[in-house]
This record gives structure tokens, C-alpha cells and sequence, in this order.
């Protein structure tokens, strides 16, 4: 074990408390049944997109180690309806989780470990002790540095324990689509199975009048290309192989790879035919935007290296942008790192594809023709606040669309809001805000905006006369936004988990407009009239349940607890590499120590005036690989990363409160 390990206060586990197990085969589990294995805790939710990187961190080490590594996911629900066991249990088959998991609705085993975000690692070695706590994603490599020390450390002393782990897979799930996550209307002549020699003569002509629809089934990580009817499958595209190739996509020979592949936009036909492809697919878990030819039905890589934006090759600097860049981000598109691109759509004014990247909360632009790949807004900070395109935050935008003016809206996910991106004829971008409160703001309530409630909306689409109608997923409804009254209405409900919501573009002449809505939850594509009385729902404003801080009004001290991994040393080739970015909400709670500056210390003053609100706290450091040079530099050549968290404290003032808060970047015990 590393000296960090041994020297530390051992502290023993609390017990795993919550509702029900999932992957367990029905048994609930405590830690006793877990003595001799290396326990990893995972606090997780299934709205965070932090989250769902960590379980794709997690798998090669789960793999590596199956027969002395538990990993055990502690559910603790920031959303409403992320407490609904129904739902969680198809989170847990969507994200195709292989480990137990513990649902801990009342945040109880949260609690007792003193998690304060999403996502938090615990690492508990095969005594049950405590021996490292970690905030945030990107941690996989210290965990390959650590788990190796516990190994050696438990088989010298006989407390390991090999063999097989607790987790028993479910039973699996069979359809055409499953969990799908976003559709694209292809119209007459662009979809490629009208001309395929083996559709039926009837259906072929059906697509080539009407047209068809091309659905990203995320599940089976691969597109589809359905009939009108939503029934009648005209083509795949993707081997559905989890994984990353490309190549020939089309039918059963396909051999080209996707990996949980999201947002889809057409491009328009005179770019196409310049570029050689018609679709560009948000390929989320391969970090990448992918190419899709109708014509020969070949898929191509267009932007990403395929690493994720988190971890940067090359000096690591904390005064950047999460993402590292501003502006233009490569020479070369496939240099670029995304991180988890979402949603797409045609920017008429841009000239561009404009990307959701949900991963590092901003707007990127992609031009095909050049190649250029830019951020476009948001600085990289998670939460809500508009302004000028780079002083922005966005928190996990999943959904886009243009309206008739060229402007973007935007489903904001994790602050249950819809944000618009006004673009003016030279290019500027501004960002507003139509409904949404904040990071721990939700409901389900219509009405005036500034009152209405959303619930993680993740699709958006505007409307025949300009109104914007939003897939409210967690509400399990399509909602309205009328720009001209300000307020908010409920197009229908009762929905599982709509993911993207879709003007339809095939009716005739006069008839009713449809919306066509993915519902993800119950793996398909339906028909939703659009009514022309919306329904009045007002089921209330929420916020997220989660332990408020007892602080005592007056000076705050703020520490951030980083320890670089094993292997890694701390990049001061430029100054101090760690950094702190301190806000509040509202404003008024802090009277002093906001702002950004360097360190993990920071005395804040609290006002005496505000009786609760929330800390929005960011903290950063930069550490690189390799053995230190003889005169102790890191080397040019050494591979740097980034960590990064955000944190948002909920406070309650008392004068007996505490006057110390201790964040864990990346602690050991």
C-alpha cells in the first residue's frame, strides 16, 4: 500500500442501507457478505452525465479484477423521478450495469458517507475499512495504481478473499428498439432503403412518397430506419455491436461499430454532396461525431480522438476552460476531444452542425466543409447563467432545435430549464433563459415562466407557429413554451421517459400537425396530436432532496482535499496548478471569497442576512504521468490530466452551525 494509505486514521465502513438490490437475484447484501473483497462504492444517479462516464471508467477495472473487486452502485436520486424503482431498474438495464446496486431513495448510505456529489467513489479495502474517498469522474487511473496496492497489502496479511462476486445478471429484454434516443425525419429521396433491392416493392414506394424515419436505437447501439408506421423496419445501420469501427454500416454485413449513439441531423443536400455523407450522428460513449452515407450506407469518423475531454494530453493548465480551448479547438478535427456530444442540429446562420456536448456543458460548432471544430457557448462551469456565449453555464444540454429566426434552443437537462442561443447576423452568440431556476430547481407546473417547472427535459422542438414543445422526460410529458405570452402549458403526458420530441413532416396539406415522440422508456415511436386547448398541470415546484449544511454566518473556511494519484505529480510548470471558483445563489449569501483564483484554501464570509441558499463551488488541479527528470521537471512528453468537480452546497444559516467545509477532490484516508 502507499504510504498515504498506511499513515491515515483507518476508519471503518458504514453499513449499506437502502430500499431494494438490483443484480443481486433477489438478495440484499451488507458488508459482512463483502469482508475479503476490495469494495468500491459508486454514488451515483442516473440523470449525471459524471456518472455515466464513471461506469464506463469502471468496466475495464471490473473486468481486470472480477474475482477481488465488488463494485457496489448506491443509487441516491438528485430528480423526483429518478426515486421511482421502475424507473431506476431500467436505468440499471439502459446503462447495461454489471455490478450490484443499492437503491437508496432517502439518501441514508449517502449520508453516512458524507457524499456531497455526484458522482462520489468510495474504496473500501477487504477489512472494511475506508482507505480513499473520491469526487468526480476521471479517476481510473489512480484506481489502477491503488487496487494492485490492496491486493499485494490483503494477500500478504490473508485477508483476501478471490472468487466470484455477488452480481447476477437479469433477465435480458427483446424488440426492435431498445431505449432509443433520438429520431430524424428523412424525407423523400434522401432515406436509402426506398432503393434497397430487398424491401418489399410496397413498402419501398411508401418511403419513397412519405419518407421514413431514422431512430438512434442507444440499447442496441446502432440506427434504424423505420416506415411511417414506426413499425416497419426498412434498414439498420451498425453491426450493433457495442464499440467503436468504422466501414460498410448498412444491413447484415454491416461491420461498422457505435457505441450508445444519441442525436442525429441531415445535412442539407448541397453540403452533402460535397462532403460525401448525409447524417452526422452524436456518438456519445465513443466521444465522436460519425458520418452516416445513405448512398453506400458507409460510416466514417468526422470529429474526435476518442478520448474523452477530461483527460488532456500535453501540459495541463487550470486557468482554461473545462474543455482547455476557447475558440477554434484543432487544425484537425480528428485531434479534437469531445466528451459525451448529445443532440444536433443545422444552424442556417452558423453555416454549421451545431453540438450538444453534454459531457463539459457547452455548445460546440462543427463546419463540415472545413473541418473547424469550435466551442460555441458556455464556459464549462455547470449551472445556469446566461449572458455573452463565453461567460455562460449550461449543466448537461441534451436537446436542440432552430426556430424560424436561426436561434437554438436548448433542453438543459440538470437545470431543468430551456435556454435559447440568440445568434445575431454577425455571428454573436447570447444566451437566455425561457424556464428554469437552477441546478436544484424542478416540478411539474404550467403557467408563467418565471413559476413554470420542468423536470430533465431532454428534447425540444418548436412548433408550427413558433411555439417550442419541450420532451419533459422525467415528468413523463411533452410540454409548450409560447414565446409570445410567456407561459408554459402540458401537451400530453403519461409518456415513459420521452427522450425527443419531432414536428411531423409527413401529413398532407390541411390535416391536424402531429409531434412524433421518442418514447425511450417504452422502446418506441409514437403519433402525439397536438391539441389545440393545451392542459393546466400545476403538480408543484421541488427542489432536489438533499441535506441541507448547518453554517454559522460569518467567516467560512474552504478546503479541497486533492491528492495526486501514484505515478502522478502535481504540474506547477506554470504556477500553482489547483484553482477555485466560488459563487453563490443568491448572490447576496456571500459577502466575500467568491471569484476565481488559484489554491484549494479559500476563507469565505457568509452573510448573516440570507438564511439558506447554495455554494456553487468548482474546484480543479492538474497533475501529470511519468517519473520526475533528474532536476525533478516533468517531462515534455508526459500525458497530463485534468480533474475537475463542481460541487453545489445547500446551506441553512445557524449560529451554531459549522465553520469548516471539507470537500474531497480526490481524498485517501
Amino acid at each position: 500500500m502507499s504510504e498515504t494509505v498506511r499513515t491515515h486514521l483507518r476508519v471503518r465502513a458504514s453499513e449499506l442501507v437502502g430500499r431494494n438490490w438490483l443484480n443481486t437475484g433477489g438478495k440484499s447484501l451488507d458488508l459482512e457478505a463483502l469482508r475479503g473483497k476490495i469494495v468500491l462504492l459508486d454514488f451515483w444517479t442516473f440523470c449525471c452525465i459524471n456518472c455515466l462516464h464513471v461506469l464506463d471508467e469502471l468496466r475495464p477495472l471490473e473486468e481486470q479484477y472480477s474475482d477481488v473487486l465488488v463494485t457496489v452502485g448506491v443509487h441516491s436520486p438528485k430528480f423526483e423521478h429518478e426515486a421511482d424503482p421502475v424507473a431506476l431498474a431500467a436505468a440499471v438495464e439502459r446503462y447495461e450495469i454489471h455490478h450490484p446496486v443499492l437503491d437508496d431513495p432517502e439518501l441514508d448510505t449517502w449520508k453516512a458517507y458524507t457524499a456531497r456529489a455526484w458522482p462520489t467513489l468510495v474504496v473500501i479495502d477487504p477489512e472494511g475499512y475506508i482507505v480513499a474517498h473520491l469526487s468526480g469522474e476521471g479517476h481510473a487511473d489512480g484506481l489502477a495504481v491503488l487496487i494492485p496496492e490492496l491486493i499485494a497489502a490483503h494477500e500478504a496479511k490473508g485477508t483476501l478473499h478471490r472468487g466470484s462476486g455477488p452480481y447476477v445478471a437479469p433477465e435480458p429484454t427483446s424488440g426492435t428498439l431498445h431505449f432509443p434516443g433520438k429520431a430524424l425525419y428523412l424525407p423523400a429521396g434522401r432515406g436509402a432503403s426506398a432503393l434497397d433491392e430487398t424491401s418489399d416493392a410496397g413498402t419501398a414506394a411508401g418511403a419513397a412518397t412519405h419518407g421514413s424515419w431514422l431512430v438512434t436505437d442507444t440499447g442496441h447501439h446502432r440506427l434504424v430506419e423505420l416506415g411511417t408506421d414506426f413499425h416497419t423496419v426498412l434498414g439498420t445501420y451498425g453491426s450493433g455491436i457495442k464499440g467503436y469501427a468504422d466501414g460498410p454500416a448498412a444491413g447484415d454485413a454491416a461491420t461498422a461499430q457505435f457505441n450508445e449513439p444519441q442525436g442525429l441531423v441531415l445535412l442539407p443536400e448541397d453540403v452533402a454532396g460535397k462532403v460525401g455523407y448525409d447524417v452526422v450522428i452524436a456518438d456519445s460513449v465513443n466521444h465522436r461525431l460519425r458520418g452516416l452515407s445513405l448512398q453506400d450506407g458507409k460510416a466514417s469518423t468526422l470529429v474526435g480522438s476518442g478520448v474523452q475531454r477530461l483527460l488532456e494530453t500535453g501540459p495541463a493548465r487550470v486557468d482554461e476552460d473545462a474543455a482547455g480551448f476557447t475558440g477554434r479547438l484543432s487544425e484537425h478535427p480528428l485531434e479534437v476531444s469531445l466528451s459525451s456530444p448529445w443532440d444536433l442540429v443545422w444552424s442556417r446562420k452558423l453555416n454549421a452542425v451545431v453540438i450538444a456536448m453534454a459531457g463539459t456543458h457547452q455548445i460546440f460548432s462543427f463546419d463540415p466543409l472545413t473541418g473547424a471544430v469550435a466551442i460555441a457557448a458556455g464556459n464549462g462551469l455547470e449551472g445556469l447563467l446566461d449572458g455573452s456565449a463565453h461567460e455562460a453555464w449550461f449543466a448537461q444540454p441534451s436537446g436542440l432545435a432552430e426556430d424560424a429566426a436561426g436561434n437554438i434552443w436548448v433542453a438543459d437537462s440538470e437545470t431543468s430549464a430551456l435556454r435559447k442561443l440568440v445568434i445575431d447576423d454577425d455571428g454573436t452568440l447570447t444566451v437566455e433563459s425561457a424556464v428554469g431556476k437552477g441546478l436544484f430547481d424542478f416540478g411539474f407546473r404550467d403557467g408563467p415562466a418565471a413559476e413554470a417547472r420542468l423536470q430533465h427535459p431532454l428534447g425540444v422542438t418548436v412548433l408550427p407557429d413558433g411555439s417550442v414543445a419541450i420532451a419533459d422526460t422525467y415528468n413523463g410529458a411533452v410540454r409548450r413554451y409560447d414565446p409570445t405570452t410567456g407561459t408554459v402549458s402540458t401537451l400530453a403526458r403519461g409518456l415513459l421517459e420521452p427522450s425527443d420530441v419531432i414536428v411531423d413532416h409527413t401529413q398532407s396539406a390541411g390535416s391536424e400537425p402531429l409531434l412524433v415522440v421518442v418514447e425511450a422508456n417504452k422502446h418506441q415511436l409514437v403519433y402525439v396530436p397536438i391539441p389545440k386547448e393545451a392542459q393546466q398541470v400545476d403538480e408543484g415546484a421541488s427542489q432536489t432532496h438533499r441535506p441541507k449544511s448547518p453554517v454559522a454566518p460569518g467567516p467560512l473556511e474552504l478546503t479541497v482535499r486533492f491528492t495526486a494519484p501514484t505515478g502522478q505529480k502535481l504540474d506547477d510548470r506554470w504556477g500553482d496548478p489547483t484553482q477555485l471558483k466560488i459563487s453563490s445563489t443568491p448572490p447576496e449569501l456571500l459577502v466575500s471569497g467568491g471569484g476565481t483564483s488559484v489554491g484549494l484554501l479559500r476563507t469565505l464570509e457568509l452573510s448573516a442576512d440570507i438564511p439558506e441558499g447554495v455554494l456553487h463551488i468548482t474546484a480543479r488541479a492538474a497533475a501529470c504521468d511519468g517519473p520526475e527528470t533528474e532536476d525533478g521537471e516533468i517531462p515534455d512528453h508526459a500525458a497530463c490530466h485534468l480533474y475537475q468537480q463542481d460541487w453545489g452546497i445547500p446551506v441553512l444559516m445557524q449560529d451554531d452551525g459549522d465553520t469548516e467545509l471539507v470537500l474531497d477532490l480526490r481524498g485517501m484516508d
